[in-house]
């Protein structure tokens, strides 16, 4: 090259070093002085996402597919399900996708050619590995939250991702701290499947505990010890249980009906625990006695009747203070059967009631009622249902404190990758090599080999 057109880069380089450096007072936190805060622009190409045209969308896989958004992106390649004929902005393997709508932040590696949407962007790193980038993202994905607009979707445009600060390391540094990164998540993901697996399988668990306890096969050495046999056992449709009422609302616009209101009224959205302690709202007498609503003070077992969840499961709860119900749900108080075994034999059969029960052809998801009243339920004497009840809860008390501890593990453990990627970013590895050349040197490198970029 000759000597003149050497010179005149180099002189572009000391023009541009100003404008592609952090100013100290805008960065982010202290970094090692052998590092550098950048704008994102000056060490990436980000190419904006163009959707394409509706009419060129089509789901023939011949064709390029298509990156909308984080629906389309699994955790580390895109998951496309959609392709396109007219292909807009385009990213290759040698690109991050980040996601810049609604799931801000979210980074995967492109394995290939995709056409680019308007909800993601491509990264290209021009120097360090696209490792070392997509941790960065992982990171600071708050950045992108805090500096995005929009009401119905958070967004981010163009301008924020080009001055989006970017801690840069030696080069050397950065693999050692994709290295490190890597060797202490393997060790987290590991202790990660172990609780997952617990989490997992709870609910297998449960099934399989309640089923062992409504086939009678819990309680045998009971049942020998004391003289009974299953042939004791009885069948019984929940009809015939006990009283069966269903709810009402009070008027929203009548205040008189909630103010200082002290009894619970129950809807959908508070049947999320086996027992409900308490509301989201309470009324009073006068809301309900002047009202389709109901007063219960039996203790009694509540099934949801119509919900938007019900293809999935089939909410059931007691409660064992007074109360009142909306009209989505059904009241069973029980008599001449214990309430809590009643509780506990529905939520054995819970899968089954929910199938044998459910409507079908209707526009909202619902149970049929008489459906649900004729369902029969295994009914064992009176001191075998109290045995049954003593027996399960604290099995299924051990069964719970498991799935919580395993929960608490997991939370533990994306606290400990949050705090290593904190770490890393800010040179607190023990991988930096303080007499490593600056970074700065790197970023001349990078502005020598992009000296058109404004």
């Amino acid at each position: 090259m000759a000597r003149g057109k050497i010179i005149d880069i180099e002189q572009t380089v000391q023009k541009r070093l100003p404008q592609a450096l952090v100013p100290v007072e805008e960065q982010p936190y202290p970094v090692p002085e052998n590092w550098c805060w950048v704008n994102l622009e000056n060490v990436s190409l980000i190419i904006m996402g163009q959707s394409p045209s509706g009419s060129d969308t089509t789901s023939d896989s011949s064709y390029t597919p298509l990156i909308g958004g984080a629906a389309d992106m699994g955790v580390l390649y895109p998951t496309p399900t959609r392709y396109t004929k007219a292909p807009t902005k385009l990213s290759t393997d040698k690109d991050i996708i980040l996601c810049i709508r609604a799931t801000l932040g979210q980074p995967i590696f492109s394995d290939g050619e995709y056409c680019l949407g308007r909800g993601v962007a491509g990264i290209r790193p021009y120097v360090g590995s696209r490792e070392f980038f997509r941790y960065f993202f992982l990171y600071f994905n708050q950045y992108l939250y805090d500096k995005a607009t929009g009401t119905t979707f958070a967004q981010v445009n163009s301008q924020v991702l080009q001055k989006m600060p970017f801690p840069l390391p030696p080069l050397a540094e950065q693999q050692r701290i994709v290295d490190r990164i890597e060797s202490l998540f393997a060790k987290l993901d590991e202790a990660k499947e172990k609780a997952q697996s617990v989490v997992d399988g709870f609910e297998t668990q449960k099934v399989a505990i309640l089923h062992k306890a409504f086939s009678g096969e819990l309680t045998a050495k009971w049942r020998k010890h004391h003289n009974a046999s299953l042939s004791q056992w009885a069948k019984r449709s929940l009809g015939k249980c006990g009283t069966w009422c269903g709810g009402g609302t009070p008027s929203m616009a009548n205040p008189e009906y909630w103010d200082n209101g002290d009894l619970l009224w129950i809807t959908s959205k508070d049947m999320k625990s086996d027992q409900i302690e308490d509301t989201i709202l309470h009324t009073n007498m006068t809301g309900v006695m002047n009202s389709a609503a109901n007063y219960i003070e039996t203790p009694s077992v509540l099934f949801v009747m119509r919900s938007g969840i019900l293809r999935h499961t089939l909410p059931i709860a007691m409660v064992k203070k007074p109360f009142t119900v909306n009209q989505d749900l059904k009241v069973l108080s029980p008599a001449g059967i214990d309430l809590d075994y009643l509780f506990w034999v529905c939520k054995g059969f819970e899968k089954d009631i929910l199938s044998t029960c459910m409507k079908s052809g209707t526009t909202v998801e619902s149970i049929d009622s008489k459906k649900l009243m004729a369902y029969e339920i295994p009914i064992p004497p009176a001191s075998e249902q109290v045995e049954i009840v003593n027996t399960i809860k604290p099995i299924l008390d051990r069964e719970q404190q498991a799935k919580e501890a395993a929960e608490a593990v997991l939370d533990r453990i994306e606290t400990m990758k949050k705090s290593t990627l904190a770490r890393a970013f800010r040179g607190q590895l023990g991988t930096n090599d303080p007499a490593e050349e600056s970074a700065i040197e790197l970023l001349k490198q990078v502005l020598r080999q992009t000296p058109t970029r404004s």
